[in-house]
This record gives structure tokens, C-alpha cells and sequence, in this order.
């Protein structure tokens, strides 16, 4: 798993969200549920003035820190936020610095959580700082087009 640090300047995601933790997710949660809305209905396509064909995936509005709850957001980023879909709302992705992790190559699921075991096992010697619990995100672009042969960028905000 590769790693490199870059800073980031704000922009914003557009796409549906709902509130977990990640005990909630552990016993099921609703991630997953929110992916296959997500990519059943289409919804990428349905977002206006997206920046590119990228998925984003979007961890934000953390109450606390690992162990909170936070708002998880599926959706792209967008120049402007103009004709919102119904049901879908915008998040702003703060500039700072991010810790970059480029997952091994494998199915979706299993990449993106070796990926974030990786994170939460790490010290923040090894993250280059401690996190932000601000906002953390994945991005999803032609490296993972192929769900069983996939990569995915994570990116970890760092104080």
C-alpha cells in the first residue's frame, strides 16, 4: 500500500448521505445499502456539473473521532452546486493537508477495508500527524471500474 502526503484545496461533493459510526457499521450499517442505491438508481449520472466520472465517497461531520458518529456521503465532485437532484445535498471538502493511501489491487470491498484497517491501526508518526475528523474521503476512478480488480485513493485528513 503506497502512501504520500498532498494539500488539498476545498471543494465540494454532491450525493446522498445518511448518519453511522462505525460500531453501526461493524453490525451492518448502512454503507453498503448506500452503494447499491447508489449504483442501482444511477445516481452518478444524475449529479450536474461534476467535475469529472469519478464516485467519491465522502466521511464528514465527525461528532468526535473513530469511535463517533459521522455523516457518509456517496457522490462526485461538482463545480457548482446548481440543480441539485431531489434527495441529494452538498458537502464542502475543507482544504488542508491529507494523507494519500492507494489501496492493493482486489475486490472493492476487501481493498477499501484493508485500507482503512490500515489507517486505524496506524500511530500518527506513521499517518504523518493525527487525523482532523474533518472530513476523510475515497475516490473511485478508472482503477476501479473493474469491482474485482480494483484500486481506490483514500484520503485522511491530518491536523
Amino acid at each position: 500500500m503506497a502512501q504520500e502526503f498532498i494539500t488539498n484545496e476545498q471543494f465540494t461533493v454532491v450525493g446522498i448521505s445518511a448518519r453511522t459510526s462505525n460500531r453501526a457499521e461493524m453490525a451492518g450499517g448502512i454503507i453498503g445499502k448506500q452503494w447499491q442505491r447508489f449504483m442501482s438508481e444511477g445516481l452518478l449520472q444524475q449529479i450536474p456539473n461534476r467535475v469529472d466520472e469519478n464516485m467519491i465517497s465522502l466521511y464528514t461531520d465527525y461528532e468526535s473521532d473513530v469511535n463517533g458518529e459521522y455523516t457518509f456521503v456517496i457522490g462526485a465532485k461538482v463545480r457548482t452546486i446548481d440543480q441539485l437532484p431531489t434527495g441529494m445535498h452538498p458537502f464542502d471538502v475543507p482544504a488542508g493537508r491529507y494523507a494519500k493511501f492507494t489501496s492493493d489491487q482486489g475486490t472493492v470491498s476487501n481493498v477499501v477495508i484493508g485500507t482503512w484497517r490500515h489507517i486505524w491501526s496506524a500511530t500518527p508518526e506513521q499517518l504523518g500527524g493525527a487525523r482532523a475528523y474533518k472530513a476523510d474521503y475515497e475516490v473511485y476512478d478508472e482503477r476501479a471500474k473493474d469491482p474485482n480488480e480494483a484500486i481506490v485513493d483514500v484520503f485522511v485528513g491530518i491536523k
